[in-house]
């Protein structure tokens, strides 16, 4: 369902018992909430969640900027490199404020909240710019974004960068999968057959490259979140891949140890994605979480 949050169309998928405990999902850099697996949601209701699953700004059906342009991705990365500024058309605290429009939209005045990558980062300022929205923190192989930390190789930043060749489905799908095959777990592989069946359903349900880049652009110029950190007060469970090669688990270690009383779940063999072996075990790891919350 479409839904107005924060002044923007953003949309939102609500599955489970209206008065089971509110669960909003928000998903990493250029994906649609049809990327957090339904055998997860299904899981999540067994376990007493209400879950809401949204697509972000310039991702799947909701609200774009192609009215802005694409931007110079390249450029952006080499000022950050430089440790100058990057503009953007708009920020990850812009994005915080995009999910807690949707709990506002939906009469939700407080939920348990769960980011992936980029929507980590993004649920790392709702859970401390927003911090009474917020009952618990999950954080999945997502990062703080210090610049200490260990980075991806060459290989895999090529990967990421890379683009389809042909702009038809069937070219989409082998590049996604292309991608998945370099940042993807190494211990859980995924059967070949359904994998290719799912990034076909998302591909004819949106494909926004330049939205995507402009998310980029986003987390290029949010830069540390180090000193959000203090300020997050929920109860917080970091997941993360030890076999991660986009964003190593050394930033997974960082979160669990500057966010005051987190637990973490290191997972061998686990790379950056969610891979359906390890569903049940991510399932568990909320559910404890969010009983901490009381």
């Amino acid at each position: 369902m479409q839904i107005v949050a924060n002044g923007l169309g953003i949309e939102v998928d609500d599955q489970g018992p209206a008065s089971g405990e509110p669960l909003l999902l928000i998903m990493g850099l250029g994906m649609q909430l049809v990327a957090w697996p339904q055998e997860l949601v299904q899981l999540l209701i067994a376990r007493g969640f209400r879950v809401l699953r949204m697509d972000n700004r310039d991702a799947g059906l909701s609200a774009g900027f192609d009215r802005l342009g694409k931007p110079a991705v390249a450029a952006a990365a080499l000022r950050y490199t430089l440790h100058l500024p990057v503009a953007t058309p708009y920020t990850l605290g812009d994005m915080a404020r995009d999910a807690v429009g949707v709990l506002d939209a939906l009469g939700i005045r407080r939920a348990h909240v769960c980011g992936a990558s980029l929507g980590g980062m993004v649920a790392q300022h709702v859970a401390a710019d927003h911090a009474e929205r917020v009952k618990s923190l999950t954080l999945i192989m997502t990062t703080s974004g210090a610049r200490r930390l260990p980075q991806p190789s060459m290989r895999v930043r090529g990967a990421l960068l890379s683009r389809p060749q042909g702009r038809d489905t069937a070219a989409i799908v082998r590049h996604l999968e292309g991608l998945l095959a370099v940042i993807g777990s190494p211990a859980y592989p995924p059967d070949p057959q359904q994998l290719r069946a799912r990034l076909q359903a998302a591909t004819e349900r949106a494909f926004r490259p330049a939205g995507t880049a402009r998310q980029l652009m986003a987390v290029l110029a949010d830069g540390d979140r180090t000193p959000l950190l203090p300020r997050i007060q929920a109860p917080t469970r970091v997941i993360h891949g030890e076999a991660d090669p986009l964003v190593p688990v050394a930033a997974g270690r960082d979160l669990a140890q500057r966010i005051f009383g987190a637990e973490a779940d290191f997972i061998p063999g686990m790379g950056h994605d969610l891979p359906t072996q390890l569903l049940p075990r991510l399932a568990d790891g909320l559910a404890q979480n969010a009983r901490r919350a009381g």
